[in-house]
């Protein structure tokens, strides 16, 4: 996925504009990159701005030919900036952790380069590369400061991203995380439930609990089960709505995280488990500690506890070795797990990684025709859960930018509490962003629902009131303006791309 944030100056103001590709974690960081440059007096302008005084790319490596779009983006900025007295370019994230140096090499009018472990260091690094007119390349080897100490611009006045944890124990064969984001690393949980009640008392109804292996949680402090406490904490929370997490990962997924799950009312019934292969070999070539009847249970398990619960999936496609017999084993898990959703990926080497160096690389033809077989069963999948939503009676929370036709089509868009999309009709009444409808569902497709009559109940919240509170003083400010503490990010309800870096 990638974001833009646009600025240009204001008022003899040093603007920025961010640039995001990648997982939910860099979505995270670069709202605590919005909130340092704020912090250090820089501003944020309309999206009809053209230019700013300083573009800042957070970059991923993990997706398919990062480093390419990274380059070209930067060539397209150099003659602009060349034009523009005083710009800079600062590159972070994964693809700065790894290539390093690399980048002002192949592309020197970049002024700063950081990585993951140091990313409160923009603003200084930014004002030494300007005092000593050279490039700053400085990668930290481990964390400096758990990103939640950072200030943070949110992107959302009723839904706020909790990071619980950053980095990764696992050794994956086909990924390079654990080598960029450091091993594991847990926050208090005093600290992460005292963010979570400051954000509730902004506004705030709903929270999704970050981490790349996010119920591996407890590991780092000494607590098998601290993730489960930590949801049934949660539920403690006057206010709080709505709790979800991502991603877990099957072999940290146990029993009491499903007690949890069903036991606790405001954590949704939605649950994100990678599967990336069903077949036991491909999985043991990929070092993922656990095969397809272990993933099985886990799936037999929580929807027997909570039946109505969506579950969607990574899987890869193509990875090394993978014989018709192994693709035939993800299929079979596909019919039997029946995903509400599946993000899937063609395998491609990641330089770095052992499975790029291993035999049996498979026929980019024969990729392709197996991930057009498994993106149709699962379609066919996705439609028919889908259509077992017609005639319930749901709660949506309103959504923001979630229905791109909404405005010729005279509807909104909300959540189920399940995170399925659902487009309705508007009511006559004002309904905000963060309110809450009570809808029946009329009409299913594969990835969304339609209610397309009469509105049953609007439910007016202090997340709404947050919203509007919120627009009001940007259009009043329309540039950098800042919301105060708790400064943590805001996510995405379950994107229409992959759900992290495809490697949990």
């Amino acid at each position: 996925m990638s974001s833009i944030d646009r600025s240009q100056s204001v008022g003899g103001t040093r603007t920025y504009e961010v640039r995001t590709y990648g997982c939910q974690m860099n979505v995270h960081d670069s709202e605590r990159l919005s909130g340092l440059l704020e912090d250090a007096g820089y501003v944020r302008a309309p999206e009809d701005a053209d230019g700013a005084d300083v573009v800042v790319f957070n970059t991923c490596a993990v997706r398919e030919n990062a480093d390419n779009k990274l380059y070209g983006n930067l060539g397209h900025l150099a003659p602009k900036k060349a034009s523009r007295p005083g710009m800079q370019i600062a590159v972070g994230g994964c693809l700065a952790q790894k290539d390093r140096d690399t980048i002002v090499k192949r592309a020197p009018w970049v002024d700063v380069v950081f990585g993951t472990h140091n990313i409160g260091k923009l603003p200084v690094l930014l004002e030494r590369a300007r005092v000593q007119e050279e490039a700053q390349v400085e990668i930290a080897e481990s964390l400096e400061a758990f990103p939640s100490t950072l200030p943070t611009r949110r992107e959302s006045a009723y839904a706020a991203w909790v990071s619980i944890s950053v980095g990764c124990n696992n050794t994956c064969t086909f990924c390079i995380v654990p080598a960029l984001r450091g091993k594991e690393k847990d926050r208090r949980p005093g600290d992460i439930l005292a963010e979570i009640e400051a954000l509730v008392a902004e506004g705030v109804s709903e929270i999704t609990l970050l981490g790349q292996n996010v119920n591996a949680y407890g590991s780092d402090i000494g607590d098998r089960e601290a993730f489960s406490k930590l949801l049934r904490a949660c539920g403690k929370i006057d206010g709080l709505e709505r709790v979800r997490f991502t991603s877990p990962h099957p072999r940290d997924f146990t029993d009491d995280v499903i007690a949890a799950m069903a036991e606790t009312p405001n954590v949704m019934p939605q649950l994100h488990m990678p599967l990336q292969s069903g077949s036991d070999p491909v999985l043991k070539a990929m070092r993922r500690s656990y095969r397809q009847e272990r993933f099985l249970g886990i799936i037999e398990k929580v929807r027997a506890a909570i039946p109505h619960a969506a579950i969607s999936t990574d899987i890869i496609v193509g990875f090394p070795g993978e014989t018709e017999e192994d693709f035939e084993q993800t299929l079979h898990v596909v019919r039997e797990a029946r995903f509400a959703q599946a993000f899937t990926f063609q395998y491609s080497k990641r330089p770095g990684t052992p499975a790029a160096e291993m035999d049996g690389q498979i026929p980019k033809k024969v990729v392709q025709e197996r991930y057009e077989r498994l993106v149709a069963l699962q379609e066919e999948i996705s439609w028919e859960e889908n259509k077992k939503q017609v005639g319930r009676t749901l709660e949506l929370m309103v959504a923001e930018g979630e229905g791109r036709k909404d405005d010729t089509t005279h509807r909104l868009s909300g959540r189920a509490p399940d995170s399925r999309l659902v487009h309705f009709t508007k009511p006559d009444e004002e309904v905000r962003p963060g309110d809450v409808v009570t809808v029946e569902i009329t009409y299913a497709a594969p990835h969304h629902l339609l209610a397309e009559g009469p509105v049953l109940d609007v439910r007016r919240t202090r997340a709404g009131d947050a919203w509007e509170k919120r627009n009001a003083a940007e259009k009043a400010k329309p540039v950098g303006v800042m919301l105060g503490l708790p400064k943590i990010g805001a996510p995405e309800p379950l994107p229409a791309v992959a759900s992290g870096c495809g490697c949990d």
